[in-house]
């Protein structure tokens, strides 16, 4: 029980992540559709070209959305860096998923459109997906586990959260006070109860000295 408290946010935050990874690509994938078939039935292109051509700019698209929407709350300090690796991956997949589709109509002779529309759209596009998946939260999107339990939390680790943190009353050291003026409170009850430190001074010794200094 105490395993599965511990594994249900990480569980929960996949399923929101995958949810809106899946959202984000069946708009890229109605985008690759639309394209691809207007470039097979208008514009008379070869299948690669068109599943090319429909792939670049779905993989516009998804850059997009995963991004602004399922990524949105990952540091955008390294957009550079992030953007090369989305491309990077979304090529491989591009390959992934042409590569399926010359095999199907080249190597194996399935020339007619629904067999490229399966070819590209179905099969070579689930396995185009998992590679994506996998390799957008793993190298693209990263994310540590903190910043991601932080996520669930729905706290903020910005730099105004911090210097919050760092101004709470609570977090002064135990016994410090203002000007430099110590007051330690001890227990009621306790041996030196009702003693107060002043400077370090105990308030009995401070009345004895004074009253050895007025005999």
């Amino acid at each position: 029980m105490g395993e599965w408290r511990t594994m249900r946010p990480g569980l929960e935050r996949l399923v929101r992540e995958l949810a809106k990874f899946g959202a984000v690509g069946a708009l890229g994938f109605l985008v690759n559709v639309a394209i691809f078939n207007l470039c097979i039935h208008t514009f008379q292109l070869a299948p690669i070209r068109s599943g090319v051509i429909s792939q670049v700019v779905a993989i516009g698209t998804n850059y997009l959305g995963n991004r602004y929407w399922t990524y949105r709350h990952i540091d955008k300090n390294r957009i550079h860096r992030e953007t090369v690796l989305f491309f990077l991956f979304s090529g491989a997949g591009l390959v992934l998923e042409n590569g399926i589709l010359a095999l199907s109509h080249y190597g194996f002779g399935y020339t007619s459109p629904l067999a490229d529309n399966i070819a590209k759209n179905v099969i070579g596009l689930a396995i185009g997906t998992v590679f994506r998946f996998w390799a957008y939260r793993t190298w693209v999107f990263k994310v540590g586990a903190r910043a991601a339990a932080d996520t669930d939390a729905g706290t903020d680790v910005g730099p105004a959260s911090e210097q919050a943190r760092e101004a709470r009353p609570g977090d002064e050291p135990a016994g410090a006070g203002s000007g430099g003026v110590r007051f330690a409170v001890e227990p009621a009850g306790s041996a030196g109860g009702g003693r107060v430190d002043v400077g370090g001074l105990a308030a009995e010794e401070q009345r004895e000295d004074r009253r050895q200094l007025l005999k």
